[in-house]
């Protein structure tokens, strides 16, 4: 396969192999083309965007034969306008050169598909104006790092193209760094500890990260136990070393101690209730924790070098108020 990528199109092209031989043309594509889901390449065999043999085919279920040469060409993405919103943030610290927020866990960090509006980018833009970084596109103005929509915590953002330029060398570097609080299912063994397992896409479900034993990103998450509550439940402090997309949450069910109300990555209800009840927690607190409605996933603390002064900064949130309640439950047992 070859690719290549400017401004304007992605390009690429195959050869039928043996094992292509009778596959259907957009399932021969999705595996040749992993970055790009089944319905957006149906969407571009139907849009006349294939070719096979240098003939365009607009048939998804066309079966190949072996030697022929698909090409793919990928129009680029329309640019949209995002319009500044008045949306409240609750701001940590800010300067003519960057801003850090609490960000709440219902918030999405940037626009797309199904969230074209209310965002962090649409908020950050109607806070600073005309002086937010432009690095990183239309669609993530001056955003250094992001969090997971269910995620709350501490988020730094770029005011300038010389301070996200600067941020993100530390981001690549490792000298920004972040700590988490997560409330985890169980009690991890040993208590202070390190995951170190490369991560990437799942095969066939584009919306979940795996350990990969090949081909993945190196991943590093060190965690330490803070508190536990009985058996059944601990709140942990995760410091990433590298920052892969939801890398805590996988590292963490990874080792059997996924987090609570975790969409994608949680435990089954019915363990997490038989681990409760063992503990003797009451009905309102096993309630709580299988109802909880999102990751119990915090970013507490950041630390980075100014962009400007070089100074050492750190600054941190305290738990939100859902996860915090949720606490105060498991150490009082709904009393």
């Amino acid at each position: 396969m070859t690719e290549s990528e400017t401004s304007s199109e992605t390009f690429l092209a195959q050869t039928v192999d043996a094992a292509g031989h009778k596959e259907r043309l957009d399932k021969f594509l999705s595996h040749h083309c992993p970055h790009l889901s089944r319905s957006r390449l149906k969407s571009l065999i139907l849009q006349g965007q294939v070719m096979v043999d240098q003939e365009v085919v607009t048939n998804p279920a066309l079966k190949l034969k072996e030697e022929q040469v698909i090409e793919l060409e990928v129009p680029p993405a329309e640019e949209y306008l995002v319009t500044p919103e008045n949306i409240p943030l609750d701001v940590l610290y800010e300067d003519e050169d960057l801003l850090v927020i609490n960000k709440s866990a219902d918030m999405v960090v940037h626009p797309a598909a199904g969230n074209w509006s209310g965002t962090l980018v649409h908020a950050l833009l109607y806070h600073c104006g005309d002086s937010l970084s432009g690095i990183g596109g239309v669609l993530r103005p001056g955003i250094v790092h992001r969090l997971d929509k269910g995620t709350s915590g501490v988020m730094i953002a770029a005011k300038n193209d010389y301070a996200h330029a600067h941020l993100s060398a530390q981001l690549a570097d490792r000298s920004l760094s972040r700590t988490y609080q997560a409330l985890v299912i169980g009690r991890p063994h040993p208590r202070i500890g390190t995951i170190d397992a490369a991560l990437g896409r799942h095969p066939r479900d584009r919306q979940k990260i795996v350990v990969r034993q090949q081909g993945g990103k190196e991943a590093r998450t060190h965690y330490k136990i803070l508190e536990t509550f009985g058996e059944a439940l601990s709140l942990m402090e995760c410091k990433l070393e590298t920052g892969r997309t939801h890398q805590i949450r996988v590292h963490m069910e990874s080792i059997k101690h996924p987090l609570i109300g975790d969409p994608l990555y949680g435990e089954q209800p019915t363990k997490t209730r038989s681990l409760l009840k063992k503990d003797l927690f009451s009905a309102e607190v096993q309630e709580a924790c299988l109802s909880f409605p999102r990751q119990a996933l915090h970013a507490h603390e950041i630390r980075f070098l100014h962009p400007r002064t070089e100074d050492e900064m750190s600054l941190s949130a305290p738990l939100p108020e859902d996860l915090q309640k949720l606490i105060n439950l498991l150490k009082n047992n709904g009393n």
